[in-house]
């Protein structure tokens, strides 16, 4: 895989970064949006697909993406298809951090140092050029404007961009409840972001530790998707505690 073209993680994370502040959006499910898109850019690349509601290694040569590579090599050493909602919700410390660190590496990021409360130490990143940013969210507005089926990964990005809860970060207030619910129903256009999308939903809610009863993953696709499950101040929920429960990485 060349390095011309931005990776599903990166656009997502560059989606989530808010100008203003340097902060992450919706960082505890961002986390496992993270894994989720890697699992999709795998699949893009041609190097896993899905089996069902698991995936299966299917060309185990590497990407040239390190980290891509890492996550593509744990998969071939299970031997087995994994179920996505066991692989989203294992632990995945320092992933956000890892490509942050990439992100900054490659120019796009920078790192700007301070504290909180006036002790703590702390590091927000900003934009290096907010062009970027703004041409990945135009694919989402042109998707969401035309109603035109996009292509495979703009679909991915708006399945995980709505499986993460960015929704509201995107379009936020009234004037963008239709674009959040269009940005939902985009879901639909890509099995295997849909199927990451879901899984990522599933370890959100706390229901990965059992198997998706009813319809299979292209039915479910084909009727829709319910959006991320929402607290009073709407938050998304986050994962109950247990054995799928995820550390968030800070």
């Amino acid at each position: 895989m060349g390095r011309s073209r931005r990776t599903l993680p990166e656009e997502l994370l560059l989606l989530a970064l808010d100008p203003a502040t340097g902060t992450t959006a919706q960082p505890q499910s961002l986390d496992l949006g993270l894994a989720g898109a890697q699992l999709v850019e795998l699949a893009l690349a041609g190097r896993i697909a899905p089996d069902g509601d698991r995936i299966a290694v299917v060309v185990p040569r590497p990407t040239g993406d390190p980290t891509l590579d890492c996550a593509l090599e744990l998969l071939r050493r299970r031997g087995a298809p994994v179920r996505a909602v066991h692989w989203i919700g294992g632990p995945r410390l320092g992933l956000r951090q890892t490509y942050l660190s990439h992100l900054e590496r490659c120019g796009m990021v920078h790192a700007v140092e301070g504290q909180m409360c006036g002790v703590l130490p702390t590091t927000r990143y900003q934009a290096t050029d907010t062009a970027i940013s703004r041409e990945i969210k135009a694919r989402l507005d042109s998707a969401i404007r035309t109603g035109v089926p996009p292509d495979p990964r703009t679909a991915a990005l708006a399945a995980l961009a709505h499986a993460v809860g960015l929704g509201k970060h995107l379009y936020p207030g009234n004037e963008g409840r239709s674009s959040r619910s269009r940005l939902r129903d985009l879901i639909r256009h890509d099995p295997m972001g849909g199927l990451v999308a879901h899984a990522v939903m599933d370890v959100q809610n706390g229901v990965a530790a059992q198997p998706r009863r009813g319809a299979p993953p292209a039915a479910r696709q084909a009727a829709g998707t319910r959006p991320v499950a929402e607290n009073a101040r709407g938050v998304p929920a986050q994962p109950r505690r247990g054995p799928m429960a995820r550390v968030p990485a800070h």
